[in-house]
């Protein structure tokens, strides 16, 4: 195969994105199609990309035997019966994170994946970001000797107008929707293992109706797993200043750390108000190029049938201890977790 012809589903604001890296940056893939349900977003991208098929259900899509391939940008709640539908008519799927919002829906999946004739990935983009990337390959290497701690933030610009408390009921709280993906950088960098105690808390700082979802716009997590490894996260919604995503890796013979101090370029001015830079607003701008990497893994892995540097099973784990972490942050408990 030459190119892999891919279907996206899913044209919001991040599945956009998605198409225009497929349709222009991707060189072994073929944005053959794209489906919403919405008449702008079409419209969109028949002016924009130039797409000549565009569908207005999933399911006419997935009809279409000249596709190899589907992309989901959807809402979360779709994700784990649209990889199974497209597994069962013979289509590669890449899912956008979380795989679902309930565990037993993740593991449906990911066991169907695995009897499927087809392959299934879920995007943790960070994994592609090239700075964590250097660190894996550091860590992997014994330059921090073994690794046995993890501290990660997600958090993110403030925004006064409070539209993202819209999307909230059906985020699955900030420890799904933020932390998932620390959650998974923590255990990639800590050699994949099993949580077995988590504790959060949070706080509501700018948004109160979020108290009345059972959620915090600043939440606090700790992550207990085999092998005395350890993780702790930060998730934010009202920072000052800008999208500051990092990570600390600590072991027994040094340490590694991953944008420490956020940047949106590498310009420092210095004046009678101090030293400063500028930060990036979203996590799009910090990890744009990560995107288009991401999605060449996929398709190279896919026509080349090498491995995917994620499986279900990690997509399955985070959401596990994210779950957890909800469960913890609204009994004021920690929980306990088994190995399954």
């Amino acid at each position: 195969m030459g190119k892999l012809r891919i279907g996206l589903a899913g044209l919001g604001r991040l599945g956009q994105r998605y198409a225009e890296n497929l349709a222009r940056a991707v060189p072994r893939a073929e944005l053959a199609a794209v489906c919403s349900p919405v008449e702008a977003e079409r419209e969109w991208a028949r002016g924009s990309l130039g797409i000549e098929t565009i569908y207005h259900s999933y399911e006419e899509m997935l009809a279409d035997p000249s596709l190899d391939a589907v992309f989901l940008v959807t809402p979360t709640s779709l994700h784990a019966t649209q990889i199974e539908q497209a597994l069962d008519v013979g289509k590669h799927v890449f899912c956008e994170k979380p795989l679902s919002l309930d565990l037993e829906d993740c593991r449906r999946a990911a066991a169907h994946a695995a009897n499927a004739g087809k392959r299934a990935m879920v995007g943790f983009v960070r994994r592609f970001d090239e700075s964590y990337r250097h660190a894996f390959m550091h860590i992997e290497g014994g330059g921090i000797g073994r690794p046995f701690l993890v501290y990660s933030q997600t958090t993110d610009l403030a925004d006064p107008s409070g539209a993202f408390l819209k999307f909230a009921p059906t985020s699955g709280g900030i420890f799904l929707d933020c932390s998932v993906h620390d959650i998974d950088l923590a255990r990639w960098l800590l050699g994949r293992p099993k949580a077995t105690k988590v504790y959060s808390t949070g706080t509501v700082a700018m948004y109160p109706p979020l108290e009345a979802m059972g959620d915090v716009d600043n939440g606090i997590a700790i992550v207990e797993f085999e092998g005395g490894r350890m993780a702790m996260f930060y998730a934010s919604r009202t920072q000052a200043h800008g999208h500051d995503t990092h990570t600390d890796v600590t072991g027994t013979a040094g340490r590694v750390s991953i944008g420490r101090n956020p940047r949106a370029d590498r310009v420092e001015i210095a004046d009678a108000n101090g030293v400063r830079n500028a930060v990036v607003p979203s996590f799009y701008e910090r990890f744009a190029p990560a995107f288009v990497t991401q999605a060449k893994h996929f398709v190279d892995a896919v026509l080349d049938d090498t491995p995917f540097e994620l499986t279900m099973d990690d997509a399955v784990e985070a959401t596990r201890i994210a779950i957890a972490l909800r469960e913890s942050l609204q009994s004021g408990q920690p929980v306990e977790l088994g190995r399954s």
